[in-house]
């Protein structure tokens, strides 16, 4: 599981600091989550192929998250893109989209499916072989949807040494595979767990911004291995967080302790702010191990 932020700051962009936008690689699935101003050029200088994103994701329908949807669609079909795109994200995005396109006489040649969204409860919205993807339901000043995204279990590792020493047919190493004991040469019963390894377990990304301090998320996100958390503010401007819909980054890092996550990373910082390492001083005296996201900064999670 592969993270390339794009662009981790609020509000507008400025010559070093880019709005939000990420690209997020996990089990051949390259997905695109939030589209602020930039992204495309963001998009070229990490040398992320256009190509393989075939899911956006949108969380709200402020500026700094989607106003760069357009000018990266634009680019799709100068590019002659064919394969069909999906976005996800709040009902009136596709109205936007669409308008755009039709007053610019710029209608795609690929196929956009939208998938609008408007449930205030978590949902499934994405559900392949391969990855889960359902909604956070956000605390902003619009509505707003987080995502999580998760793998599911993959199958088992084969032990082929194993397997030939417990004459298992290779007819049913598939089935040793996908967890079945079998049936060996001699009529015996192999079980599993003697050929077989157990996968790696399944990883996690938990993705909220922009929300205000909200518990009700917990269980949604709970032992994620990794929460991309809002913090906008630090400390001594929690009085702006509510009346804005935004997250200190004392908030997040209670919510990573809550959920029990493995890694927590912070971001959507407010540009009035020139030293982001005390939003890691501030959370680390709450929860360990954090990180700040940057951008061009690129994670791996094993």
């Amino acid at each position: 599981m592969n993270l390339t932020i794009l662009g981790c700051h609020s509000a507008t962009p400025r010559v070093d600091t880019n709005p939000t936008a990420q690209i997020l690689e996990i089990r051949n699935h390259n997905f695109l989550i939030d589209c602020g101003e930039g992204t495309q050029v963001q998009l070229r200088k990490n040398r992320i192929k256009f190509s393989r994103i075939k899911h956006i994701f949108i969380s709200h329908l402020h500026g700094d998250h989607y106003f760069g949807l357009i000018g990266l669609l634009s680019t799709f079909q100068l590019l002659g893109r064919q394969q069909e795109l999906h976005i996800y994200g709040p009902k009136g995005l596709r109205e936007i989209i669409e308008l755009q396109l039709k007053l610019s006489n710029s209608y795609s040649m690929f196929d956009l499916v939208f998938h609008e969204l408007t449930s205030v409860n978590s949902e499934i919205i994405l559900d392949d072989e391969q990855v889960t993807v359902r909604t956070i339901p956000l605390n902003h000043r619009i509505y707003t949807n987080g995502f999580l995204f998760s793998e599911k279990p993959g199958e088992r590792i084969l032990l082929p040494d194993e397997a030939k020493k417990a004459k298992v047919d290779v007819a049913y190493y598939r089935k040793l595979k996908q967890g079945f004991d079998v049936i060996n040469k001699d009529g015996i019963l192999v079980k599993n767990d003697k050929v077989t390894l157990a996968s790696k377990s399944p990883k996690s990304y938990a993705y909220c911004s922009d929300t205000f301090f909200d518990e009700s998320i917990v269980p949604i996100i709970k032992n994620s291995t990794v929460l991309y958390h809002e913090s906008t503010f630090l400390d001594k401007h929690e009085r702006l967080a509510e009346p804005t819909g935004h997250s200190t980054a004392k908030h997040a890092a209670y919510i990573a302790k809550m959920a029990d996550v493995r890694l927590l990373i912070l971001g959507h910082f407010s540009t009035r702010y020139d030293d982001l390492n005390l939003f890691r001083e501030e959370a680390e005296s709450i929860f360990m191990p954090i990180e700040l996201a940057a951008d061009g900064k690129k994670f791996t999670f094993e």
